[in-house]
């Protein structure tokens, strides 16, 4: 095995020579190409098993990486929801042959993945949902709505949740299952949001057509695969590497209160000097549980602590920036860049504590899961779902 030092040279010489000059994110074939140049590189899946196609190296060679490239603006968020979530998913609970067909494409950018789970009526509460996969001969047809799905605009694939025994009770009768997100009768609609872009969408699958090998795991064992992927979710938002040109950094909001003329202020010294202990804190937390991860441990519902201290440090910069800034946190000067970038940092803050699971749900995981703590009683737990809908049937 490389060693973790040459392994960390190597990476700092290829980013120097490779890496973009500017942010790329938004162009999707240039992100693709760069992406495949990183993974031939062996700088993509580093601790991913070797035999699916990852590079099969240490949580240490992930850090030596991580630490390079901080220094640059790569284009990983079209590809975050394939590496964070689908991939990990496909490792664990999918066939072969599925980790054959999709790893390495994920890898490489060939393929970019998103996340089919909220519905109109199901957000936090997901085993409401009502998109339903009916078996035909051939395997399903799905029919069925969506929404707040990020990347689903450039997505090639994505991972369903579909009802597949709606009577069975709601967190039994649901199936995952790989989507062709090019098929017939796939529509995706993009919402704007705040910042003016357009990161979510609405997907509406109409008589969507599935072979019988697009099921991951277990048919109407959907809710167990779904609790496995929401947890690599919630330990890759809350194991994410900060760039370090990060206008919401300790560091960032520190210059932003000198540039204020504020810096002397004691109070302001004060709630830089929590946000700096904050950020370093959570910086240990992210490499115990990436070192953990990588190691092959559970991490489990200990995601959930990463994910809710990632979006209260980022809100509690945000809110000391914001103040700081004053009136260039509302409008500024075109050619300003980086006021620009602070604004739509600012406006990008509250969807942390939404994506990927409330900062609610995130606290109840966290008592239930991790504190041991007694669940609130439910009502639902046994009776079939068909009755959650349409009440008790009667003669």
């Amino acid at each position: 095995m490389e060693s973790v030092e040459h392994y960390r040279d190597r990476a700092k010489s290829w980013l120097a020579e490779h890496a973009p000059s500017t942010n790329i994110r938004d162009d999707i074939p240039a992100s693709r190409a760069f992406q495949a140049a990183l993974y031939d590189a062996g700088f993509a899946g580093i601790t991913w098993p070797s035999k699916w196609g990852g590079q099969g190296l240490s949580a240490e060679h992930q850090r030596a990486y991580n630490a390079e490239a901080g220094a640059y603006q790569l284009p990983d968020e079209p590809f975050g929801i394939g590496w964070g979530m689908a991939g990990p998913v496909l490792m664990d609970l999918g066939t072969d042959e599925q980790c054959r067909q999709y790893i390495r494409p994920l890898l490489r950018g060939e393929e970019i993945w998103c996340q089919l789970y909220s519905e109109p009526e199901a957000g936090s509460d997901v085993a409401g949902l009502q998109s339903r996969a009916v078996r035909d001969v051939d395997g399903w047809v799905v029919n069925g709505q969506k929404v707040w799905t990020s990347r689903a605009h450039f997505a090639d694939r994505g991972i369903l949740i579909a009802r597949t025994d709606a009577d069975l009770p709601k967190h039994r009768g649901l199936t995952m299952f790989v989507v062709d997100m090019h098929a017939p009768g796939v529509e995706v609609r993009p919402l704007r949001d705040m910042t003016g872009a357009s990161h979510f969408n609405e997907v509406y699958l109409t008589d969507v057509r599935l072979p019988a090998d697009a099921v991951v795991g277990t048919v109407n064992d959907g809710w167990s695969a779904a609790i496995n992927m929401l947890k690599h979710e919630r330990v890759s938002i809350g194991t994410r590497p900060r760039p370090r040109v990060n206008p919401l950094s300790a560091k960032s909001v520190a210059e932003l209160a000198a540039r204020s003329g504020r810096a002397q202020d004691p109070v302001v010294r004060g709630e830089l000097s929590r946000l700096y202990i904050a950020e370093r804190a959570f910086e240990k937390l992210q490499a115990r549980l990436s070192e953990e991860g990588a190691r092959g441990k559970d991490v489990g519902a200990r995601g959930s602590v990463a994910k809710l201290a990632g979006t209260l440090l980022s809100r509690a910069a945000a809110d000391l920036a914001s103040r700081l800034a004053v009136g260039t946190a509302l409008g500024w000067d075109p050619a300003d860049e980086r006021a620009r970038s602070l604004a739509e940092a600012l406006n990008t803050v509250p969807s942390a504590g939404i994506a990927g699971g409330t900062n609610e749900i995130q606290r109840n995981i966290i008592s239930e899961r991790v504190l041991g703590l007694p669940k609130e009683p439910r009502a639902d737990t046994n009776v079939p779902f068909r009755e959650l809908k349409t009440g008790p049937q009667r003669a």
